[in-house]
């Protein structure tokens, strides 16, 4: 079966994402086409936190389907964590949504 490749865009917000995070993130992101191949692009976008908090990394992240767009916004001490928590909250998304779709 062959893999393809949603689009996906990272924003960082008044900052410069280094290239692991980017990857990190792009890997993390793609993976979540395996639970619907109907994906057609991700926006993420990166931010900090005003705040003194140690928990002010914030990931959003936009996934396009047609008809539809998915949407989670995350906190963690680390871009990673916050992405992970974002994948995590998007896969739930992205599976109820095929679920809808199956039972017509």
């Amino acid at each position: 079966m062959e893999e393809c490749c949603m689009d996906i865009k990272i924003h960082s917000v008044r900052f410069d994402a280094d290239s692991k995070l980017i990857d990190f993130i792009k890997s993390k992101v793609s993976k979540l086409i395996q639970f619907n191949d109907g994906l057609i692009a991700a926006e993420v976008f990166l931010r900090l936190d005003n705040t003194q908090d140690m928990e002010n990394k914030i990931t959003e992240i936009k996934i396009d389907i047609p008809g539809n767009n998915l949407f989670a916004k995350k906190q963690g001490k680390t871009f990673e964590e916050a992405t992970d928590l974002a994948v995590d909250a998007l896969r739930k998304q992205v599976k109820r949504k095929k679920e809808k779709l199956r039972k017509g």
